[in-house]
């Protein structure tokens, strides 16, 4: 074993005298099964769309079986899934009339690109025939895929935590509750002026932009992201929001941190935005431009400074809970081309 300050650092005892399984550079193995089986539940219940003819909503996650593991060997994460997954889907047409069917995903797993993925709709025997199970076939099997492959995205980010984490010297080292607590206080205190540590660790980044219509007003719309009410509203939990230049805001439990940087009433919104997954003090740089387009808004999201390996997870977690969410709870769903 070489001395401190000498030789490979992969093999170097910082804090360990024993010298075991140091930064967890040999074999370890996390079971994801449990976490994997609530995360796809959570994922999938109350995704809906909608057209012309009426909404069709999952309304039954019935059956969600498999495994799901995460390896590290040598600093690399490895990762295994295997699912089956049945649900209940509910269209209800203008005129009220409610139909049933069901979804079933027999290969959601590591070994499938989600382009591959089966995803079969069918309507219940019992049922007549109805133009929304076109819509689900369509645009509800884009959205289900959509939200299985951020389950995959969240499995890659959100439970790796403290599997891999970058330090000085570029080797991981796991980081205590504790000290994850102290941060996130630190991070959404309003008063904190502390510049970020620096790690010497240069993280790949990647900027890309998505564009949504809402049917709403600029002026409305705008308020949806500042009103803390409204952001607890569409989020369905805490959140502490200062709607200032230079104010904090922390999101879905903590999961989501920043800060305002600019506000242009009724037009733009920028933002320092992060996951508490991202490495330390991370922060990306996210705009938002509002067009007003009579009837709707045009919104378009610019993301600078992304992890790129958390491009895919972004991407999905503001489709799901920035997005869909605003439209479902507030009604400002857009038409669906």
């Amino acid at each position: 074993m070489a001395k401190w300050g000498e030789g490979d650092p992969r093999w170097i005892v910082e804090e360990r005298a024993d010298a075991t399984n140091v930064n967890n550079w040999h074999w370890t193995e996390r079971d994801a099964t449990n976490w994997s089986s609530d995360k796809l539940k959570f994922i999938l219940l109350g995704l809906s769309v909608e057209n012309d003819e009426g909404t069709c909503e999952v309304t039954e996650v019935e059956k969600v079986e498999g495994e799901a593991s995460i390896n590290n060997r040598k600093g690399k994460l490895i990762f295994f899934y295997e699912w089956t997954v049945k649900a209940t889907w509910t269209g209800t047409s203008k005129s009220g009339i409610k139909f049933k069917g069901s979804i079933d995903v027999p290969n959601l797993s590591d070994e499938n690109d989600m382009e591959d993925l089966d995803i079969n709709i069918t309507l219940n025997k019992d049922e007549p025939d109805t133009p929304l199970m076109g819509l689900m076939k369509t645009q509800g099997a884009d959205r289900l895929r959509l939200a299985l492959g951020s389950y995959v995205g969240f499995l890659k980010t959100e439970f790796t935590q403290g599997m891999i984490l970058p330090t000085a010297n570029g080797v991981s080292k796991p980081q205590s509750s504790q000290s994850k607590t102290k941060l996130d206080k630190t991070q959404i205190s309003s008063g904190s002026t502390a510049p970020p540590p620096n790690t010497g660790v240069k993280i790949p980044t990647c900027k890309f932009s998505m564009r949504e219509t809402f049917l709403t007003s600029p002026a409305e719309l705008y308020r949806v992201f500042l009103n803390q009410e409204m952001v607890q509203a569409f989020t369905h939990a805490p959140a502490t929001l200062e709607a200032e230049k230079g104010g904090r805001f922390r999101l879905l439990d903590g999961n989501v941190l920043g800060e305002f940087t600019e506000l242009v009433p009724d037009e733009r919104i920028v933002m320092r935005w992060r996951y508490n997954t991202w490495p330390c003090e991370h922060y990306a740089t996210i705009s938002l431009v509002l067009s007003d387009r009579s009837s709707e808004t045009g919104l378009k999201v610019e993301f600078r400074g992304v992890p790129t390996s958390e491009e895919e997870s972004t991407r999905l977690g503001w489709q799901r809970y920035y997005f869909e969410a605003i439209k479902q709870t507030f009604g400002y769903g857009a038409r669906l081309y």
